[in-house]
């Protein structure tokens, strides 16, 4: 059984990830607070990816990092606190995470890493400069490290649209909320966690053996489409 470490598995995308992986995968989370889910697959360190040490561990066949921030403001009320910790929370904890699990992640089986970065990184979207600054870091490490790290070690990113999670609830906060956002997508809807659990599914798994380097689009047609 391969081992998955989850960087920000108890709440959105990351619980849904361990939810749909834990019957074929040893699972360790690493996060602020304990999934509600237990299975003897399922290992938990209570641990903040910025501040605290990480835990050793031997062999990591994939490693999933889902810490994420939502924090829309227009440019005159961003400081550069706000773009220093929306960077910290999603590049350079990625970065900690990828380093001190690096020589695991070499003697696993056919390993790879996953990130997420968001839509807001390819469609200009107003309020979202210092979110989508640092998603579009992400996008460049995973195009840096998946060609230094090749052959041996696959990296890929998921960058979804808005996701019905805690994260994004500000903004599916109310009905009219919800339907305009549903109008904006050319697909008439929003993504689920588990749409996103089952794409991260498929990228760790040996189906996506030849895919690495890539940032996988899940827009509801928002990016690719003009309707």
């Amino acid at each position: 059984m391969k081992t998955l470490v989850v960087i920000g598995g108890s709440k959105g995308i990351g619980n849904a990830i361990i939810n749909t992986l834990v019957d074929d995968y040893k699972i360790i989370n690493l996060s602020r607070t304990e999934p509600e889910l237990k299975h003897p697959n399922l290992i938990h360190y209570t641990c903040d990816i910025l501040k605290d040490e990480l835990p050793e561990i031997d062999s990591v066949d994939s490693l999933v990092y889902c810490p994420g921030s939502i924090n829309l403001k227009p440019i005159s009320r961003l400081s550069l606190d706000d773009f220093r910790e929306d960077f910290e929370i999603n590049v350079l904890g990625a970065v900690k995470a990828i380093q001190h699990y690096l020589e695991a992640l070499k003697k696993g089986n056919k390993p790879s890493v996953l990130l997420f970065s968001t839509v807001a990184s390819k469609l200009g979207m107003p309020y979202h400069a210092s979110i989508a600054t640092s998603k579009s870091a992400v996008e460049g490490l995973v195009k840096s490290l998946g060609a230094e790290l090749a052959p041996t070690i696959r990296v890929n990113a998921i960058a979804p649209t808005v996701t019905n999670t805690d994260l994004a609830s500000k903004l599916l906060r109310n009905d009219k909320m919800i339907e305009n956002i549903t109008d904006r997508h050319p697909l008439k809807k929003f993504l689920d966690p588990q749409e996103v659990a089952d794409m991260a599914a498929f990228l760790l798994s040996d189906s996506a053996a030849s895919l690495s380097g890539q940032i996988f689009e899940m827009d509801c047609g928002i990016v690719s489409f003009k309707i």
